[in-house]
């Protein structure tokens, strides 16, 4: 079968979580895909991790990289896009391991004119660490007895991890979250992220994927919400690139693209 899916993954200096990420692609129940890795100037033990991971898994991994200079997020992601050699883009980051049926959800549901909007089930630091290899290709860290036997608290949102059928049908329904653009669990058309010529790369941490999905809607592109059916559980991380600077000059760019309905940045791919 032809490779017709590009996920996207995006990393930095986290080769113990990317590894697991990766094995977790290598359990998917679908295969027609490569991985484009989006690497923000990680240093060589990462690359070393790649190197080595591209022989034990089935998909092709294209690693897109560039030097580090301080969080480039957006910019790495717009040369990745580039790369994708499909018509199709799913956008995940290297801290969220996906359930085996996780992109056979995003390629069964996409449609023309819509992108999909997921979310991710967060995990505490001690469980992110305790997640083997064999736990992600037995399904272990999805299964909630497991994890609550390694001290997972009760949560309305561990609903995530046994929704399946009707009963995500239900809760995608009804879920008050808006179907956005998320960085860690999104899929779009490749044609339609490059007609808004992708992310705006003034944008650093705090909302540049939420704005890209913004000009995708701006653009008539509707949005059809996966979040309880394309689950990913996302590892525990420091967040040293957080700040309120780059959140607050984020928040003035999505205000400008939300009033005047902007469909296109000329920060993004094309550079005037």
């Amino acid at each position: 079968m032809k490779t017709d899916t590009s996920i996207i993954i995006s990393t930095y200096n986290s080769p113990e979580w990317l590894a697991k990420v990766l094995y977790g692609y290598n359990n998917q129940t679908y295969r027609n895909f490569e991985i484009v890795i989006a690497d923000d100037g990680s240093k060589q033990e990462t690359i070393d991790l790649i190197e080595s991971i591209k022989t034990e898994v089935f998909y092709p991994i294209i690693h897109i990289w560039h030097e580090d200079n301080g969080f480039q997020k957006s910019q790495i992601l717009n040369k990745a896009i580039v790369e994708c050699t499909t018509d199709y883009i799913l956008m995940s980051d290297g801290d969220c391991i996906p359930r085996k049926d996780y992109v056979e959800v995003h390629v069964k549901e996409r449609e023309e004119g819509y992108f999909l909007s997921g979310g991710y089930f967060m995990l505490p630091m001690d469980i992110s660490n305790t997640i083997t290899k064999d736990d992600i290709y037995k399904e272990n860290c999805f299964n909630l007895k497991w994890l609550k036997n390694n001290g997972l608290k009760p949560s309305f949102k561990n609903n995530k991890l046994t929704s399946k059928g009707l009963k995500s049908t239900l809760l995608n329904a009804v879920t008050p979250t808006n179907a956005s653009w998320n960085g860690h669990n999104a899929s779009g058309w490749k044609k339609d992220i490059i007609a808004i010529n992708g992310f705006d790369e003034r944008m650093q941490y705090g909302g540049q994927d939420r704005e890209l999905g913004e000009r995708l809607m701006n653009l008539g592109i509707k949005t059809k919400q996966i979040r309880y059916s394309a689950i990913c559980i996302h590892l525990d991380h420091k967040r040293g690139y957080k700040n309120e600077t780059s959140i607050a000059k984020n928040r003035a760019i999505r205000d400008i693209t939300k009033t005047e309905k902007k469909t296109w940045t000329d920060f993004g791919i094309i550079k005037k």
